[in-house]
């Protein structure tokens, strides 16, 4: 398979890494928006650019037949948007605040605890993720995807980031050294704690999963996510 990366920085270049072992080959590497682009040669596009650019990239993908992972964060406000676009040209579309298969696992655990415990009152939600220092967003988008799945499945309506409340779910980020990235979600009342966590040990996880989510697209149309991918729907 012929992969387009957009966004070649430290993810960019271990899914180069990756995808080459899994046998497939690289074909365009695009940091720049000024770069020329052959976007024919591309079986699939994987982004993991900016905020920025990553509107851009992913719609001239669809435009030009080139289906897209997108594993970029900051920019989904536009990603309804995305969609039409995607839909209008029979593209191909999977967009996943974070590819790593473990945190995927992790978000399905996270909406089932949430339906345990919608119920019970006395136990409030709070949630904390520790990334690097060089991560633009707070909260990250690994972060709001859990806090969505907790929304969608109790009382609770909005998430805040380091504020608490009535129908609050408070968010803390952590942002310290090079530490990949750890999402923990707490469940805990006057008598205990229910606790569930991830602990990314590399970036290697994420890389990975953005490469098997583009193999899994291949030949197919429609907006996908990371569920479809591992059959967890």
């Amino acid at each position: 398979m012929n992969i387009g990366l957009f966004g070649y920085g430290k993810m960019g270049k271990m899914i180069e890494q990756i995808a080459q072992k899994r046998g497939h080959s690289i074909v365009a590497k695009i940091d720049d928006a000024s770069q020329p682009i052959d976007y024919k040669s591309m079986d699939v596009a994987i982004d993991f650019s900016t905020p920025e650019s990553a509107f851009g990239n992913i719609t001239n993908c669809f435009k030009n037949g080139v289906p897209v992972i997108c594993g970029t964060t900051g920019w989904l406000e536009r990603y309804a948007e995305a969609v039409e676009i995607c839909n209008d040209n029979k593209g191909g579309f999977i967009y996943a605040s974070n590819f790593s298969l473990g945190v995927n696992i992790f978000f399905e655990l996270n909406a089932q605890l949430a339906k345990m415990m919608a119920n019970l009152e006395e136990y409030k939600v709070s949630m904390e993720e520790i990334h690097h220092t060089q991560k633009l967003d707070a909260p990250s988008g690994t972060a709001i995807t859990l806090a969505e799945g907790i929304i969608e499945n109790t009382p609770y309506e909005k998430w805040k980031l380091e504020e608490s409340g009535d129908k609050t779910i408070p968010i803390k980020s952590i942002r310290e050294g090079m530490v990949p990235g750890t999402h923990s979600i707490a469940y805990e009342s006057a008598v205990d704690k229910i606790e569930i966590k991830h602990e990314a040990h590399n970036r290697e996880g994420f890389a990975l999963g953005a490469v098997i989510a583009s193999e899994w697209i291949a030949g197919k149309s429609g907006i996908f996510s990371m569920k479809d991918v591992l059959n967890l729907s």
